[in-house]
C-alpha cells in the first residue's frame, strides 16, 4: 500500500519496486519460477511423486475437518486448485513471495472469469513467510508443501514463529524431501539436491528432530507419515509431518 501510494498507483513501477524490496527473500527470479518447479518434477516424475504428495496433503486437510485453509508458499496454485474443488473448504488463502508465481496461479485458476460465489472463497496475496502477518490468523489449517527447504536454515526460527506462534492454526501439514531417498533417482547426480534452489535437504532423523523442537516450543503434537514408495533402507521420497493442537 505504501509503495502504491508513493508511486501514485503506477502498476508497472509498483511491481518493479516490490520485486526489489522482496529480492532478499526471493530465492529465484520470478521468470524462472515455473522452469525450476518443472525441473524438480522431472527428477521425481517416474513415480508421480508430486501427485502423491498433493493427494496426501488433501487427505489430511479433508479429514481434519478444516474449512479455512492457508497454503503457505502456494507458488503457481497446484494445491489451491485442488482445494477449490472441494466444497468443504470455505476460504482458501494462498501466499507466496513471488509476484510472478501469483500471476500464473491467478491465470491458471481463471480468477477473472470465476463465478462470484466461487471467487469469494479464494484470496492470493504476496508476502514473506519470515515476517509476522496478521492476514494469516484465524485459519483452521495450513499446508506447507515443499517450502521449508527453500529457506535459509537460520530463517527457520522466524518462520516457526510466524506459523506456530502467531498464525497458530489447529492443524499444519508440512512436507519436505528426504535426502536419503535421492540415491533412488536415476537422473539426479550424486550429492545434488532435487532443486537448484534448495538450501538444504534433511535426513529422516534431522527432520524429526526439527519437528520435535517445534512441538516443544509451541505446544503442538506431531505425527509422521511417509509419502511415495517406501524403501526399506532409505524410507520414502517425501517426509510429511502433521502438527495438531492438543
Amino acid at each position: 500500500m505504501i509503495v502504491e501510494r508513493y508511486l501514485q498507483r503506477r502498476r508497472a513501477l509498483t511491481k518493479q519496486a516490490l520485486l526489489r524490496l522482496l529480492d532478499e527473500d526471493q530465492p529465484q527470479p520470478d521468470d524462472m519460477a515455473q522452469e525450476h518447479a518443472d525441473e524438480e518434477q522431472v527428477v521425481e516424475q517416474k513415480i508421480s511423486l508430486n501427485e502423491q504428495r498433493l493427494g496426501s496433503v488433501m487427505a489430511v486437510l479433508t479429514n481434519c475437518g478444516a474449512k479455512r485453509v492457508l497454503d503457505l508458499g502456494c507458488s503457481t496454485g497446484n494445491l489451491v486448485r485442488r482445494l477449490l474443488g472441494e466444497k468443504q473448504f470455505e476460504h482458501i488463502l494462498g501466499i507466496d513471495v513471488s509476484y510472478r508465481a501469483l500471476e500464473i496461479a491467478a491465470d491458471r485458476l481463471h480468477l477473472d472469469r470465476m463465478p462470484p460465489m466461487q471467487r469469494k472463497r479464494i484470496d492470493l496475496i504476496q508476502g514473506s513467510l519470515g515476517y509476522r502477518d496478521s492476514r494469516l490468523a484465524g485459519f483452521d489449517a495450513a499446508a506447507v508443501v515443499e517450502v521449508i527447504e527453500h529457506l535459509d536454515e537460520p530463517r527457520l526460527a522466524a518462520f516457526e514463529r510466524v506459523l506456530f506462534e502467531f498464525a497458530r492454526p489447529r492443524t499444519v501439514v508440512l512436507t519436505t524431501p528426504n535426502i536419503e531417498y535421492n540415491v533412488k533417482f536415476a537422473t539426479l547426480p550424486a550429492g545434488k539436491f532435487r532443486h537448484r534452489d534448495h538450501r538444504f535437504e534433511w535426513t529422516r532423523s534431522q527432520f524429526q528432530a526439527w519437528c520435535t523442537g517445534v512441538v516443544d516450543r509451541f505446544r503442538y503434537q506431531v505425527r509422521f507419515l511417509p509419502v511415495g514408495e517406501i524403501d526399506s533402507v532409505v524410507g520414502s521420497p517425501t517426509q510429511m509431518a502433521v502438527f495438531s493442537l492438543p
